[in-house]
Order: structure tokens, then C-alpha cells, then sequence
């Protein structure tokens, strides 16, 4: 038995997410943790909302809220649509909770004291009109390398060149538009990684077996060569810059930079899940108190992974400390509205509070993870998704379990029949299926979750495919006990479906083990051979014909989503 520690980026706090961030991070998370604790590994699955920065000033302000009740709010209520959509965070955590800022502050003293922080006088945009020090994202203009009229103070969207808000022609505020911008000096800690230039590229060199994504956004950062960053902003709201509870001399108004606390909020989010559950959280985090055999495996979206390939491992290893760094960083591209962005202001796309009014959420963890946006950005259509659902999870799978459980129940009573023996159509589908689940077992470790729900599809399929061969409706007519074998046969198919479906369909994987009263975390455990699964039921067994297990989307809902969600 393995352990496995996982990760996905932080959401922010400020407000619901959409199915992009979905399925860029905590989507895929979910479903590669959900595998590995059904082939019996020891699974860690951390979590937080991400609390600290500008927008989340803001957006409490425009909320007319304290920001510390605004984020509890909201912790809260993504919180909730995550438990709705079965993201099976062992601990979803808060990165302004007092762990984080303890280690936060102790990551920066000791950096500090091994020469990777220095106190710079910068050059800072200033918004006279908003009385303020603006954040790099918070300052935009034109970019200088490719003339992009919306490049913001940090980076460019269009070229993905990192900036500095001083770089920026015709600068602005974001926050209020005011062009009344001026540079003025403010003192700020750098975290110095030009220095750690030759060590990061060395760790990275030593991960061939990275996605391709991963390893071409952290190799184009090395060749750019690693700039020196700061890590502290003028804000009330964040981690004070302070060490065991003295404020820095001349920082009492400064906080840490967000992007420097945010991730080593995965630590502090362990923490609170060892003070919750009475846990170890050192045995995962710590190399030399027993997490030297953890395989650790973040999850993010493309924009988040040069900040996990370089700025998160030069803290970690610039601290000179036995911590646990990254083993596999899986990275996926964006998931656009119709080729365009999602948009809470504009009214484009759907969120994850909106999505489950409409549909269960298995339908969306289906559709999301079988067209994941792995090899290029994918563009969410609702005519695609109901396409997607209709043929996959009502045709086949729904199709499928509804077909054999009611023939049963016409023709043998609402228990597995006992008769007859396993002949070559089912000899030919066991060795079918053996190959078939290799290669989705095979796909999930390498988290290609397309190919993955490729191969899942196709097992569905084949037992159709048998069904078909099988004909348990015209064999009763002559051979009773041949029928009966294969309609055990095919029952048994139900429980080892719900078994390789659980990861993407854990909510329709359980209303099918509910069809023998089985107990989903047993009956769930990863099948060792076709074999094995088919003869679970040895005939006697009860069940209950479930109700259909996925309705069919309609023209006329689609259409009507089309105009509530800005399809045009």
C-alpha cells in the first residue's frame, strides 16, 4: 500500500467557481484520489480556499462586508458546492487560519537567514485617485513586447511574458480606471531566485516523466532566466509581515504577497486536518518524520504551474529544510464558453451552483472529465454535453442496467438466478474486459483522463456488445439455464461498472451498488481480474430494479440554457 498525498490549486474566495475551474484542478483531483483509495492506498486529498489579496478586499467592499466575515461566508459556501458535486476533500481548509501564517512567517525568517530574502526599495504604481498602492494584477496598460491593450501589472495574457507594473505603457487602475497613476518608492522583501536558477532547473530536469504542459511552461521560465520577486504588498489584509508575533520595523502596514502564501497553505491545510481528525500532519510533509515515501501529486491549471515549478520550490528548497517537494505536477489547459471566457459579470457560462440546479452532478464530472482539456483548451458547448450525456451515460451505461435488471425481474423474480454455467461468450468477455480495464487502470495512474473515460466507455460497451450476443430474451425460450447464466452474468457486470465508475461517477456508481445493497467502499475496491468481478453473485442474491438512472436532455432545455447562460 502506497501513500499518496494530493493537491489541487486553491480556489479563490471570491465567489463560486465555474466548470473551468472545475475541471482545471479540483475535478481531476478528485478523481484521481477516488482511484487510488479504491485500489487501497493511503490517500491524503488537501484542499483550501485561497483568501488572501486585492480582490478579496474588493469584492468584500462591494459586498458591504468585513473581508474576514466576507471570506468566511464564502469559504463556506464553496465549501457546500463542493460536497455537492462529490469533491472528496479529506480536509478543505482556509489559507487565513493560523497554521498558514505560522508557516508562512517561518518560511520567510528562514529564507532570510539563509540569504534569499533582501529588503529592496522598489518602484511602485500608486493610484492617486484611489489612494492606494495598486497590486501588479491590479495595474494594466499596454504590454511592451506585443502591444496587448489589456496586459496587467504581472503578466501578459496574450504573450504570457512575466512583467513588472513599471513595464506597462499607458498604465492604469483596474480597480477604478483612473489613469491618475503615478511611481513612488516603497520598501518590500524579495525572495531572490536568480540565485536558485541552476538548483530549480536541476530539480526539474530530474522529473522527465512530467506532463508535457508542465515541463514546457517551467522550461520556457528557466530559459527567460528566474527573476528575483517580491513578496510582501502594501495591504492591511494578509499574513503580517512579522516572526513569532514581532512585527518587522517599518512593515507594520505590509502583508505577504498572496502568491508567496498561498501555496504553503497545502502545509497549513494538513495542519488543520491533523488538529481536526488527530492526525500526523509531519508524517506527510516532513521527509524526516516518515514522508520520505509519500508520492505527492499537485493538480492546476496552466496559468498556476510556473508558481509550483519555481516560486513554491525555491521557498521549499531554499529553506534548507527536509520537506516534501512535488513528485508529479498534472497540468491542464482552459476550458473556454464557446471558444470565449467564462463570465460572472457578463452572464457567460455556468457556474458550479448553477450547474447543479439544472442536472446531478454526475453528469457534469462525466462530461468535464471525458473532453478534459489535456492536449489544448477545449471549448464547453451545452449541444456537445448534451450529445455527450445522452449517448454515453443514458444510452449505454443507464441503458444497459435498466435493460438486464428489468428482463430479470420479468422473467426470474428480483433475485440473481442461480442456473447454469459460464460458457464461451462469457469467456471471450472476461478476457475482453481484462484487457479493457488494463488499459483504463493503466491511463488513471498516468492521469490521461480521456483516454481513461475512453477505455471506461468502451468497457460499458462491451457489455452491451455481450448482451447482444448473449440474447438472454430469445435463449430463455429454449435454454433456460443458458439465459440465466448470462443475465448472473451480466448483473455482475452492474457491480463491476459501478466499481470502474466510482472515480468520474461516484453519485450514479452508488445508486447502482444499491441495486444489491451493497456497501459501496467494499464492494468499490479496484477489480484484480474480469473473473473475480463476474462471479461476485453466485446466483440468490436480491435486488432491486433501480429507477432510470439518467435522463435524457431534451432540445428544448438546451436551447433554454443557451439563452439563461450567454451562448450567443
Amino acid at each position: 500500500m502506497a501513500r499518496i498525498l494530493i493537491t489541487s490549486a486553491l480556489p479563490y474566495i471570491n465567489g463560486i467557481k465555474h466548470l473551468g475551474n472545475l475541471v482545471g484542478s479540483m475535478l481531476p483531483a478528485d478523481v484521481y484520489a477516488r482511484f487510488k483509495r479504491q485500489q487501497g492506498h493511503e490517500t491524503l486529498y488537501i484542499c483550501a480556499t485561497d483568501e488572501h489579496g486585492t480582490p478579496a478586499e474588493l469584492a468584500a467592499r462591494a459586498a458591504g462586508q468585513d473581508v474576514a466575515e466576507y471570506c468566511r461566508e464564502q469559504h463556506d459556501i464553496q465549501k457546500k458546492a463542493g460536497d455537492e458535486f462529490g469533491l472528496s476533500f479529506d480536509h478543505f481548509g482556509r489559507s487565513s487560519n493560523p497554521p498558514n501564517h505560522r508557516l508562512t512567517q517561518h518560511f520567510a525568517h528562514v529564507l532570510e537567514q539563509n540569504g534569499l530574502i533582501e529588503e529592496r526599495t522598489d518602484k511602485q504604481v500608486y493610484s492617486i485617485d484611489d489612494e492606494r498602492f495598486l497590486p501588479d494584477r491590479y495595474v494594466e496598460g499596454t504590454c511592451p513586447h506585443c502591444d496587448y491593450e489589456k496586459a496587467r501589472g504581472d503578466q501578459c495574457d496574450n504573450c504570457g511574458r512575466l512583467l513588472d507594473p513599471t513595464d506597462l505603457k499607458d498604465p492604469y487602475s483596474a480597480i477604478s480606471g483612473s489613469k491618475n497613476v503615478e511611481v513612488r518608492e516603497t520598501r518590500h522583501l524579495h525572495l531572490l531566485q536568480a540565485q536558485m536558477q541552476d538548483r530549480i532547473a536541476d530539480w526539474i530536469n530530474s522529473k522527465p516523466d512530467w506532463p508535457q504542459l508542465t515541463k514546457s511552461i517551467a522550461q520556457k521560465w528557466l530559459k527567460e532566466g528566474l527573476r528575483d520577486r517580491s513578496i510582501t504588498r502594501d495591504l492591511k489584509w494578509g499574513i503580517p509581515v512579522a516572526y513569532e508575533g514581532k512585527p518587522r520595523p517599518g512593515f507594520e502596514n505590509k502583508v505577504f504577497y498572496v502568491w508567496f502564501d498561498a501555496p504553503i497553505e497545502y502545509i497549513g491545510a494538513t495542519e488543520e486536518w491533523a488538529e481536526k481528525t488527530g492526525n500526523d500532519w509531519e508524517r506527510w510533509w516532513r521527509t524526516d518524520k516518515g514522508a520520505g515515501d509519500v508520492r505527492y501529486v499537485e493538480f492546476m491549471g496552466k496559468d498556476n504551474v510556473a508558481f509550483h515549478t519555481v516560486s513554491f520550490p525555491a521557498t521549499i528548497l531554499g529553506s534548507e529544510e527536509p520537506w516534501k517537494l512535488v513528485d508529479t505536477l498534472k497540468s491542464l489547459n482552459w476550458l473556454t464558453w464557446y471558444g470565449g471566457k467564462f463570465s460572472t459579470s457578463g452572464n457567460r457560462g455556468i457556474f458550479m451552483d448553477q450547474a447543479l440546479e439544472l442536472l446531478p452532478a454526475d453528469y457534469w464530472r462525466w462530461h468535464l472529465m471525458a473532453n478534459a482539456p489535456e492536449s489544448d483548451d477545449a471549448s464547453f458547448t451545452l449541444e456537445h454535453f448534451a450529445s455527450v450525456v445522452n449517448k454515453d451515460l443514458a444510452d449505454v451505461l443507464g441503458n444497459f442496467v435498466n435493460r438486464i435488471t428489468r428482463f430479470c425481474k420479468a422473467r426470474f423474480g428480483e433475485e440473481v438466478p442461480s442456473e447454469g454455467a459460464y460458457g464461451e461468450a462469457e469467456a471471450a468477455l472476461e478476457k475482453e474486459l481484462d484487457v479493457k480495464i488494463k488499459s483504463y487502470t493503466d491511463n488513471l495512474e498516468q492521469m490521461e483522463f480521456r483516454k481513461a473515460f475512453a477505455d471506461l466507455r468502451g468497457i460499458w460497451v462491451a457489455g452491451n456488445e455481450y448482451l447482444q450476443i448473449a440474447a438472454p430474451w430469445t435463449a430463455i425460450k429454449e435454454d433456460k439455464d443458458k439465459a440465466a447464466a448470462s443475465v448472473r452474468c451480466a448483473l455482475n457486470l452492474i457491480a463491476l461498472f459501478a466499481a470502474l465508475s466510482r472515480p468520474v461517477i461516484p453519485f450514479t456508481a452508488d445508486k447502482m451498488f444499491a441495486i444489491f445493497s451493497l456497501d459501496p467502499v467494499e464492494a468499490s475496491r479496484w477489480p484484480s481480474s474480469a473473473a473475480e468481478a463476474l462471479s461476485r453473485f453466485k446466483g440468490g442474491e436480491a435486488f432491486t430494479p433501480p429507477d432510470v438512472l439518467f435522463a435524457k436532455i431534451e432540445d428544448e432545455q438546451v436551447a433554454e440554457w443557451r439563452e439563461q447562460f450567454g451562448a450567443e
